[in-house]
């Protein structure tokens, strides 16, 4: 089993920048590939970002693409969610997700074999 804690969302405003964290526990971290996923009211849960077990390898939604930055840790079991200039359609939950999967950085959810338990970001206009 993986533990996978979200932290960092908040209220801001159209521009801002806010920066996630999501902390690991359980099995080896860099054993999984790692991705950001989020889910505004009444949507479908949806692919941000994933990172690569080594944190070589990036792979992000187009949506974000340019604004969003994922990274990780291994020595700290975190990986990160660096978002600028957010806009308010970037508001939903966030999650954070682990995959065993064979692929380098997936986007499926399917292919994710934990989840955290979200972090509300609202971006005001």
């Amino acid at each position: 089993q993986v533990q996978l804690v979200e932290s960092g969302g908040g209220l801001v405003q159209t521009g801002d920048s806010l920066r996630l964290s999501c902390a690991a526990s359980g099995r080896t971290f860099s054993n999984y590939a790692m991705g950001w996923f989020r889910q505004a009211p009444g949507n479908e849960r949806e692919f941000v970002t994933s990172i690569s077990r080594n944190g070589g390898i990036t792979n992000y939604a187009d949506s974000v693409k340019g604004r969003f930055t994922i990274s990780r840790d291994n020595a700290k079991n975190t990986v990160f969610l660096q978002m600028n200039s957010l806009k308010p359609e970037d508001t939903a939950v966030y999650y954070c997700a682990a995959s065993a999967s064979a692929l380098t950085t997936p986007r499926a959810r399917a292919l994710y074999n934990y989840w955290g338990q979200g972090t509300q970001v609202t971006v005001s206009s």
